[in-house]
């Protein structure tokens, strides 16, 4: 299985050549986390409320739109007992305190799967050694 990283999903959808190649090509299930659906749709809806002009609620409305369709494509992983288990231990580690809460969980969710996290974030993901990491951009 691979999971893709909130930045991964947000090349994939401004058709970054490189991802969109290397989607076509995979052969293993690939999904997305809870995470990357609230950050990627968090952002899309910060927009919205953030437009101040007629022009931008609609370009905001469009991409909010386009977003969720394309985030429904994907199958999304929840946070279970495993995630939470894994979640609690990443968490107690001293020299993981500064990933953010929003990384850790996405970590936790693909060591709970076995999965392949795939993301350009390698510096703060690496430090978690038993996590498997690939980057289809660089």
């Amino acid at each position: 299985m691979i999971i893709l990283d909130t930045d991964i999903v947000t090349l994939l959808h401004a058709e970054h050549p490189a991802v969109a190649r290397r989607l076509k090509i995979e052969r293993e299930d690939i999904a997305i986390t809870i995470v990357t659906l609230i950050e990627v749709l968090q952002g899309r809806f910060d927009f919205v409320m953030k437009a101040a002009t007629k022009a931008q609620f609609l370009s905001a409305q469009k991409l909010l739109r386009a977003s969720s369709q394309k985030l429904e494509e994907l199958p999304t992983l929840f946070l279970d007992e495993g995630a939470l288990d894994q979640f609690e231990v990443l968490r107690s580690k001293k020299g993981l305190k500064r990933i953010g809460r929003a990384d850790l969980l996405i970590a936790s969710i693909a060591l709970a799967k076995g999965a392949t996290l795939v993301t350009r974030n390698l510096k703060h993901f690496r430090l978690i050694p038993q996590l498997k990491l690939e980057n289809w951009v660089d």
